[in-house]
């Protein structure tokens, strides 16, 4: 679904601002998925430290990490990130970042203009390949009806304001189809390099619920 915002949004979207689990109650299936890992690992069919390790992987090695890299490369390369607008999927599998969930992937251009956000209202589809695991808050209810009613409000929940005449587009991501944001490039890194660059990307900036950092020093520097 792609869509403009609309203005009358009141619901309170449960999330702190360090984007963890603090007050976001787990949900049926989480609760279930808790039990059934529970239980395998008291029978000895998990090894915990294992299971651990694959969440760790997913959660900051595979992304937002991932994604950071693309960006980076986009806001270096002019070529690349054509490329990324016209074929995100190949363009991103050519950098090594393949999975069951990111075969068919869109990226998402933010202007001074257009300001994209990313939602998965039925579930919480995401691109893990390039995000890593989805936090808590993507997966909330609450997050998933206000970013399609209320996109603007729910981004300044999150600490960011964006100027009024700046136009919302909210995307739903589905099985088939999964989005990244391609964030504006913070100004006055015209000279970082892509590693520096890549630093200054968050994950989220390329879901579209916040902005990419402001570098501390100067582009001489890096």
């Amino acid at each position: 679904m792609n869509g403009s915002e609309a203005e009358d949004g009141h619901h309170e979207l449960p999330h702190d601002h360090t984007h963890g689990q603090h007050g976001s109650a787990l949900s049926e299936m989480d609760l279930r998925v808790r039990a059934l890992e529970s239980l395998l690992v008291e029978k000895g069919y998990v090894d915990p430290h294992a299971l651990e390790l694959l969440i760790e992987t997913y959660e900051h090695k595979v992304g937002p990490r991932n994604g950071a890299r693309v960006v980076a490369k986009a806001w270096r390369d002019p070529a690349y990130r054509q490329w990324l607008l016209d074929d995100a999927t190949a363009a991103i599998a050519s950098l090594g970042y393949t999975g069951r969930q990111g075969e068919h992937m869109v990226v998402l251009e933010n202007t001074p203009a257009v300001h994209n956000m990313v939602v998965c209202t039925l579930c919480s589809c995401y691109p893990w390949p390039v995000l890593g695991l989805p936090p808590v808050w993507y997966k909330s209810a609450p997050y998933r009806s206000r970013a399609v009613i209320d996109p603007r409000g729910v981004m300044k929940e999150f600490g960011f304001e964006l100027p009024a005449d700046v136009e919302f587009r909210v995307w739903d991501s589905t099985a088939e189809v999964r989005y990244l944001v391609l964030p504006m490039q913070p100004p006055g890194t015209g000279d970082f390099s892509e590693a520096a660059l890549a630093e200054l990307v968050t994950r989220d900036s390329m879901i579209g619920t916040g902005l990419p950092k402001t570098p501390e020093s100067k582009p001489g520097a890096i």
